[in-house]
């Protein structure tokens, strides 16, 4: 994403305070909406109906598998990890009768499958990352048709050290995502 947006346009969407302080952004209008996909939706709607934005940014940890991933990443592919019809002939992630699936956002970026069950162990769905929100917060965009855009600081390996070094860097992605925001700022 490389072109300028609004503040007053703008809703940036965080999972919980401790992912981004409201007073590091002054001018921009935040929501708060608690973890998980349901708290997601359940926010974002408010969020929508009240503030009516055109554009929505994601920002929040995600724990990846793979190692060699640090940092602020843009995420342009997103999967549901906890829809598992299977047995009924259904891909995992696929939701039965319904039109949209994975989304896909048609630009360069990392995958990320949303669920609501911190990682921290292998999954059965290949994705670059993993959280409990964006995929969610993308569907309803599409629906919507609102502008969307997700960044995911990583803040552990989604490993049997994951809640550990996530507690530890559930606040270091924050600094880093300001200076995008300002580099962003039309």
């Amino acid at each position: 994403m490389t072109t300028k947006i609004k503040k007053d346009e703008t809703l940036i969407v965080v999972a919980l305070e401790d992912e981004l302080n409201k007073n590091d952004l002054v001018g921009w209008r935040i929501v708060y909406t608690g973890i998980g996909k349901v708290n997601a939706l359940i926010a974002l709607g408010r969020a929508i109906r009240e503030k009516r934005p055109s554009k929505i940014i994601n920002f929040g940890t995600a724990g990846s598998s793979r190692t060699e991933l640090s940092g602020l990443h843009e995420v342009t592919l997103f999967k549901q990890r906890d829809m598992d019809v299977r047995p009924l002939g259904f891909e995992l992630g696929e939701t039965p009768l319904d039109e949209i699936n994975d989304i896909n956002l048609n630009r360069p970026g990392l995958s990320c499958a949303t669920g609501d069950s911190f990682v921290d162990s292998s999954q059965d769905i290949e994705a670059d990352l993993f959280d409990m929100e964006s995929y969610a917060i993308a569907k309803l965009c599409v629906i919507e048709k609102i502008d969307f855009s997700c960044f995911k600081y990583v803040s552990d390996n989604a490993d049997g050290d994951a809640s550990q070094d996530w507690k530890r860097n559930v606040s270091s992605g924050s600094s880093v995502f300001k200076e995008l925001l300002d580099s962003l700022d039309g």
